[in-house]
């Protein structure tokens, strides 16, 4: 289906479908899933990134276990708006995996979701060796529970 809005989730989270959210590194990617009520995000295990096909075929089964209904992928986007490199491999990311998957995908701008991820972590006092393996996933729940703030702000009835 490949990239859509935000504001076109609603009609597609029927059925108990869950949302994703994924923030991508080079070395891990952070994985969070919705409830079904579409209110909270909560992290998963990153997965531990080694070739695409592998690290794709890992992800949909995982999407599949969580009867997934669409991918929300942070889009590293620049202080002043611009795109760079980082976010250029984000949407090379979405461009690998669309032909793999009838799930459909937005982009949500993630900037200084890492920074306030971590914050939360300190702040539960998370020391620093178990942060390093959180960071990513922690990142991918505050990426989607933007998502799931912004449906609520829209008004959309998601089931």
């Amino acid at each position: 289906m490949g990239i859509i809005a935000v504001e076109s989730l609603p009609a597609l989270l029927s059925d108990g479908k869950t949302l994703a959210g994924l923030d991508l590194g080079d070395k891990t990617i952070g994985l969070a899933i919705s409830d079904q009520r579409h209110t909270f995000a909560h992290p998963r295990p990153v997965i531990v990134r080694k070739k695409f096909s592998r690290d794709a075929a890992m992800l949909l089964e995982l999407l599949t276990v969580e009867n997934v209904g669409a991918i929300v992928i942070g889009l590293p986007i620049n202080m002043d708006g611009s795109e760079g490199p980082r976010a250029q491999k984000s949407r090379a990311f979405v461009r690998n995996m669309a032909p793999l998957t009838p799930l459909p995908f937005v982009l949500w701008d993630e900037r200084l979701s890492t920074v306030a991820a971590e914050r939360t972590l300190i702040e539960m006092d998370v020391s620093r060796a178990k942060r390093a393996g959180k960071i990513d996933s922690a990142a991918a729940a505050f990426i989607l529970q933007g998502v799931l703030d912004r449906l609520r702000g829209l008004g959309a009835s998601v089931r």
